[in-house]
């Protein structure tokens, strides 16, 4: 007769084994759930870094689709993306930067070194605006339809394959 006590131990390795067989197998491991597709988005409450006013609310209302942009200086993945976001601004995309978490000389710098692609830029120093739109880590970029609508988030580096795949084709829709 077998014990019960026998039998646990390699069913719960099966089970657990078989969730993580069909969580590696998802269709895009990097998509990320967004509260906010299809809602409005959540307020910003930014302070200026640099010289300039930090974007508003109204800013993501003003009929325009945009990116939102959340980066910081410490962050590696930030830099990978950073010549994207430029020739994205090349292009004409509005791009709304929100540094995040950040020391404000050392972001400064890294816009000084790398150039600024963003139309304009705010500091989320307690990450409480980051919290409000669901931020799991830097950088993360939503396209913003022109009434405020969140069409897209995007959780990791912009490259150009997730631009042509993801960002683009969000960007159309957000325009219709």
């Amino acid at each position: 007769m077998v014990k019960p006590l026998v039998i646990v131990p390699p069913v719960l390795f099966a089970g657990l084994a078989a969730m993580f067989l069909l969580g590696m197998n998802r269709d895009d491991p990097d998509a990320l759930p967004s509260a906010f597709a299809g809602q409005e988005a959540p307020p910003v409450v930014l302070t200026a870094l640099g010289d300039g006013a930090p974007f508003t609310d109204e800013t993501l209302r003003d009929g325009e689709v945009k990116l939102v942009n959340y980066w910081a200086s410490w962050c590696a993945p930030c830099r990978v993306e950073h010549p994207n976001l430029s020739l994205l601004q090349e292009e004409g995309v509005p791009i709304y930067g929100i540094n995040y978490k950040d020391d404000p000389e050392k972001a400064l710098a890294f816009l000084e070194e790398l150039g600024n692609p963003y139309e304009a830029l705010g500091a989320d120093a307690s990450g409480r605006t980051a919290l409000d739109w669901g931020l799991y880590g830097v950088p993360e970029t939503y396209v913003i339809d022109g009434d405020g609508m969140v069409v897209l988030r995007f959780a990791g580096p912009l490259t150009q394959r997730v631009i042509e795949e993801k960002i683009r084709p969000a960007m159309a829709k957000a325009a219709e």
